[in-house]
């Protein structure tokens, strides 16, 4: 590449009246050439295809309301009715790397599979939030939590419980019909709300019978958006029964191993599933340590199952990388291999003590960078990414509705691309942010990041990017592409000469 910028700039001259119409063409072509997919060699059915695609973003980009430039709330409906996204719906879209655990389902289901099952409370908090618990004989008083009331008994004294449905929706997601920039005018005030979210719907998700049906419709939600495989950060938590008791760590690592070969049998060209234990970064020293040991132990005990390690939570508010740095070296201490894929640079706050969580996720050898919105600000962790091999978890969506970017033709990761930093797009929290699958991101990413220069080069790249960059042995990511190259190639000549 280097080599190819040199000729082209061979061949400028310094002091030309007119500039030579060649060299103008050389510059655009190797800037072209340097973009995510710029490498990309394509097949004529391909080049075909690209022509339809091009043709309706640029009809796309004349639309007087363009949904990059839109908060997605407000743009959903216009996406939904887009070709392009009617296209990517179909489109083989690889992994999805970066999915937490209790929002990858939309919450739809959840009201209407979940909170009318039997023995289901509900409880109405002092701040204004909701809980849930399934109980035999009833849940005890909580703090601002004291009177827990059976929805089944709840519901049958109404005529119409359509209302009570949308009210307990409306806890469960972030998704407004209001204005979303007055609904929430600040970071702060939609993390709190973001955070109040898991909270509503933890008792709902970690009851043994949910939980395994939950991360089963998980899988079924992403496999109908054409994804192939997926990596889920996970709590872990403890899942509990109707009686109160409640299982370990272990157990929950293993239903997820379990559902997934269920899955995957019902479904032999799902590629498969892998957990990234995480850990709140608000917790101590103590109790991070204390995550790294068992993180080490599962990790001996479901090699194929568990990827690996991360901290969640606002990193604005939460304890910085560095904070945990003895703990976090443990695993090389000990000569034990615990992959690393830390949410790093999910932040404006620059040059913070959070804002060097990127050169600090680097030297505790992330694998990935989860989010990596403040990376374009930091030269030497751009470099050192890039020539490691380290992709930037992009999540377009999310970082809008988390409010670090309000149009998303201005999000950081449009340069990354430009360059071809490795780059894989997921989309974090989906059903909070009444989007399902991966499309709405890879939206997104195509139409508002890309810009008219991205093509189905660029969309190809990003899903092969999306298995290169997986936690998969060398071997099952060869496997991978194989398949996924088999249903890639199907998708193009299904689409290629449709009107």
């Amino acid at each position: 590449m280097m080599l190819q910028l040199g000729l082209v700039l061979s061949l400028l001259t310094h002091a030309v009246s007119i500039p030579d119409p060649r060299q103008r063409e050389a510059l655009i072509q190797l800037e072209s050439s340097m973009q995510t997919g710029g490498q990309m060699v394509l097949t004529d059915a391909e080049q075909e295809l690209d022509v339809r695609l091009f043709k309706m973003k640029q009809g796309e980009m004349a639309r007087a309301a363009f949904p990059p430039a839109m908060h997605f709330f407000r743009a959903r409906d216009l996406i939904r009715r887009s070709p392009i996204f009617s296209l990517l719906q179909k489109m083989p879209k690889g992994g999805a790397l970066h999915v937490h655990d209790f929002s990858m389902v939309d919450v739809d289901w959840l009201v209407k599979n979940v909170t009318y099952r039997p023995h289901c409370y509900v409880c109405y908090t002092d701040d204004q939030s909701i809980r849930f618990l399934f109980s035999s004989r009833g849940p005890e008083p909580l703090p601002r939590c004291s009177t827990w009331i059976l929805l089944e008994e709840l519901r049958a004294k109404m005529i119409n419980s359509t209302d009570l449905d949308n009210s307990i929706k409306r806890n469960l997601t972030l998704f407004t019909e209001q204005d979303p920039e007055v609904a929430y005018p600040s970071q702060d005030v939609v993390w709190r709300r973001f955070e109040q979210t898991f909270l509503a719907v933890w008792g709902l998700v970690t009851y043994a019978p949910v939980f395994r049906d939950y991360y089963y419709e998980g899988l079924t939600q992403f496999y109908l958006d054409n994804v192939m495989y997926l990596e889920l950060r996970a709590l872990l938590p403890e899942v509990y029964e109707l009686d109160g008791s409640t299982h370990d760590r272990a157990w929950t690592l293993k239903t997820y191993r379990d559902v997934t070969k269920r899955f995957k049998a019902q479904h032999p060209d799902f590629f498969g599933a892998r957990i990234i234990f995480t850990v709140h970064r608000g917790v101590n020293l103590s109790v991070m340590t204390e995550a790294i040991e068992e993180a080490m132990k599962l990790q001996s005990s479901f090699p194929d199952t568990l990827a690996g390690f991360d901290l969640v939570g606002r990193e604005d508010s939460g304890r910085p990388l560095w904070y945990f740095r003895e703990a976090l070296s443990l695993p090389a201490e000990r000569g034990v291999e615990l992959p690393f894929f830390f949410h790093a640079g999910e932040t404006d706050l620059e040059g913070t003590d959070v804002d060097q969580n990127l050169l600090d996720a680097l030297l505790l050898n992330t694998s990935r960078i989860g989010h990596g919105f403040a990376l374009v600000r930091h030269p030497v962790a751009k470099d050192l990414s890039r020539k490691r091999g380290v992709a930037v978890e992009v999540c377009p969506v999310s970082n809008q509705v988390l409010k670090l970017v309000k149009d998303l033709r201005n999000h950081p990761a449009a340069a990354l691309m430009s360059e071809n930093h490795p780059v894989v797009i997921s989309s974090d929290d989906p059903a909070l942010f009444g989007a399902a699958g991966l499309s709405y991101d890879f939206y997104e990413a195509f139409v508002g990041l890309g810009g008219i220069k991205s093509n189905i080069a660029s969309l190809k790249q990003l899903a092969m990017n999306s298995l290169r960059y997986s936690s998969l042995s060398q071997r099952q990511k060869t496997e991978a592409l194989v398949l996924w190259q088999r249903r890639w190639d199907k998708f193009v000549s299904e689409h290629v000469y449709q009107s």
